[in-house]
């Protein structure tokens, strides 16, 4: 009764907020960026609560703290240095400001502005909404495990209903809606994870922070390492914090997020706030999966098979009280919430805005904002059917298609925000090569038996990590070896000269430009 009255309130918390927002979204601005008037707080917990979802709690998690034990906690580092610091100190106010004087509202809009190619918007918004709907499918899978262990509901009945209430909750408010409920579901994050670090390392089996590293070295002397020693445990290591990590620099529903942010007054205290909350709610969930060989001999079985999902939500379910439990399938729901509502929202308007914007003009223009409710239903729908197949395991999953993404959007988002020289044809090369690279040896190379080079294993964090990188590498020089864009269309991108001076010492100027 206290669970189901708690998750209801919860519930009603996220409709009241969808009602709230619906009266103030009129336009598709309005639906997909809040007409970039979200402060700074709500912006930084937006981010972080979409950077970790049920994927990070029930997927990630267990599987990397059961295979690295203590050295996992690299992942939550590179995620709070890299993946949150990094990216506001590096492509917060330069992707505010050229998103602003190019118009551009999503990221298939700004390659386009940025490189003069509508057959690069369409190729864009095509890639978003194709790989976005298994990453969606893999929140679902997670939190629908964590609802059965937890309250005992069956996985089938816990999928429809997250997937009525993400449909709902977006339908109604859009991005505003997200953003209202984001702080408060952060500080139930935060709350919870504290929560659950204490009754974890209180636990018997732990017996504290220190006695859990001596029984951890003599369970296996490498899961209570720094780092690991081997070759191939150290790259697969490095390639899990460079894909969580650096891969959010190109995920479209992460830069969403300095699309919308209100003013670049305003990035400098949402760096600070997403990177602490990025290294707590990071820092607790691998901590807990580095425990995880201390309360299983091997890994839990799902349907007769071995099923690393299950190793968060069976150590909370064991450790935790009745109240503990339900305040942790709220810290797992909000993130997920988050999550799912960004993944939605920019899958919705790669079609509704950038795909029906090349088709059918006029369409958008008439019926934006109900073109994108429309496809938020879908998106969910189709997220849904995959969930209830039941692919394998939910990490790769997850990375196949985060990797996917990044490889694509990584370094011609990169580039063009920075370097004039970037040309369409390096732009091109890079998004096809992410492509090439995350299909091909996730399904094309395991078909003909090429699944390792010697000792390493391509597995999906690596094959994910690497498509990024040969991208990164691939733009620059196709970029000096093509024709290169016109000076007005790079200018209107960077501004000149004589605008950019005039904005170093005069802050007022930017603010006039965003307004106009």
């Amino acid at each position: 009764m206290i669970q189901w009255l708690m998750l209801g309130l919860f519930v009603a918390l996220l409709l009241g907020s969808g009602y709230i927002a619906m009266r103030k979204t009129k336009t598709v601005n309005d639906f997909f960026l809040g007409n970039r008037n979200v402060g700074p707080w709500m912006s930084a917990f937006a981010f972080g609560t979409t950077y970790f979802s049920a994927v990070l709690f029930i997927g990630y998690a267990g599987k990397v703290g059961w295979g690295f034990g203590l050295s996992a906690l690299w992942i939550a580092v590179g995620n709070a240095l890299i993946g949150s610091l990094l990216a506001w100190w590096i492509l917060a106010k330069r992707t505010r400001r050229m998103t602003v004087r190019l118009n551009a509202r999503t990221m298939p809009e700004f390659l386009e502005a940025r490189y003069g190619s509508r057959n690069l918007k369409l190729y864009s918004a095509l890639i978003i909404f194709i790989f976005l709907v298994p990453y969606s499918a893999s929140v679902y899978m997670g939190l629908s495990y964590l609802f059965q262990e937890v309250l005992g509901m069956e996985y089938l009945m816990a999928n429809i209903m997250m997937a009525g209430l993400t449909a709902l909750f977006l339908v109604m408010g859009g991005y505003l809606a997200v953003a209202i409920t984001d702080f408060i579901q952060g500080i139930v994050m935060l709350f919870g994870v504290a929560m659950m670090l204490f009754f974890v390392f209180s636990h018997e089996k732990v017996g504290g922070l220190s006695e859990a590293i001596v029984r951890l070295d003599a369970v296996n002397p490498a899961l209570a390492l720094a780092a690991p020693t081997s070759l191939p445990a150290i790259i697969a290591l490095v390639s899990l914090v460079l894909l969580t990590s650096l891969g959010t620099w190109g995920l479209p529903q992460m830069v969403q997020k300095f699309y919308s942010i209100k003013d670049e007054a305003s990035i400098s205290r949402a760096t600070w706030v997403s990177t602490v909350f990025c290294i707590i709610i990071g820092a607790g969930a691998y901590g807990i999966g580095a425990l995880s060989p201390l309360f299983f001999e091997q890994l839990p079985l799902l349907d007769g098979q071995p099923n690393p999902d299950l190793i968060i939500p069976q150590i909370l379910t064991e450790t935790l009280p009745l109240f503990g439990l339900t305040i942790i399938l709220l810290l797992v729901l909000s993130a997920s919430m988050s999550s799912l509502a960004s993944l939605v929202l920019v899958s919705a308007s790669a079609i509704a805005i950038d795909f029906v914007g090349i088709v059918k003009p006029d369409w958008g223009k008439k019926y934006g904002v109900l073109l994108m409710r429309a496809l938020c239903i879908i998106f969910v729908l189709l997220s849904l059917l995959i969930a209830i197949a039941k692919p394998a395991i939910i990490l790769d999953l997850m990375a196949i298609s985060w990797g996917t993404v990044a490889g694509t959007f990584l370094a011609p988002y990169l580039y063009g925000l920075f370097w004039r020289k970037t040309t369409k044809a390096g732009a091109w090369a890079g998004a096809l090569t992410g492509l090439t690279i995350s299909v091909g040896l996730s399904f094309i190379a395991p078909l003909f038996g090429f699944t390792s080079i010697g000792e390493i294993r391509l597995d999906t964090p690596l094959v994910g990590t690497l498509a990024m990188l040969t991208s990164l590498l691939v733009v620059p020089v196709v970029s000096l070896l093509t024709a290169p864009l016109p000076t007005d269309r790079v200018d209107q991108a960077f501004g000149t000269e004589e605008q950019e001076k005039s904005k170093q010492y005069n802050p007022s100027s930017i603010r006039e430009e965003i307004n106009t």
